[in-house]
């Protein structure tokens, strides 16, 4: 198994929002795993965790973020999910890889992934979001 950092949208304005960006960074820590065979590491799913940092307070999340990227040293690769689009947090982890010349990959999930995380989304009350593909596109 490879070591990958994940990257994907966290932040949110919303408490739904925030929830749909950490369903779908789970949906994609599952791509990682059974159909790239990849051991992912996602630090924004785990320092953003009740009682470890606090993403709405700027210097916690810039510590989170710094951590984060610590970790790129020890990963083969870091896979940025891209179909809800690619956020600031999310240039600062390009620019970290290009800055290292550490191997990264846009990607997206599989498109039963896309449907199951809809669906799971469908559940809990949240509307579907679009879903931009890697040429720029949105369906």
């Amino acid at each position: 198994m490879k070591r990958v950092i994940v990257e994907s949208p966290y932040a949110g304005k919303t408490v739904k929002a925030i929830k749909m960006n950490e369903m779908y960074g789970e949906m994609c820590l599952h791509d990682c795993l059974v159909s790239h065979n990849e051991s992912p590491f996602a630090s924004h799913l785990l320092y953003t965790r009740k009682y470890v940092l606090r993403d709405d307070i700027p210097e916690e999340r810039k510590l989170g973020i710094e951590a984060g990227f610590e970790w790129r040293d020890v990963a083969e690769k870091t896979v940025f999910y891209v179909e809800l689009g690619i956020t600031d947090g999310m240039k600062l982890g390009i620019d970290d890889c290009i800055e290292k010349e550490r191997d990264y990959e846009l990607r997206s999930l599989p498109d039963d992934l896309w449907d199951m995380f809809t669906k799971i989304c469908f559940v809990n009350g949240i509307e579907s979001p679009k879903r931009e593909l890697l040429g720029g596109d949105s369906i």
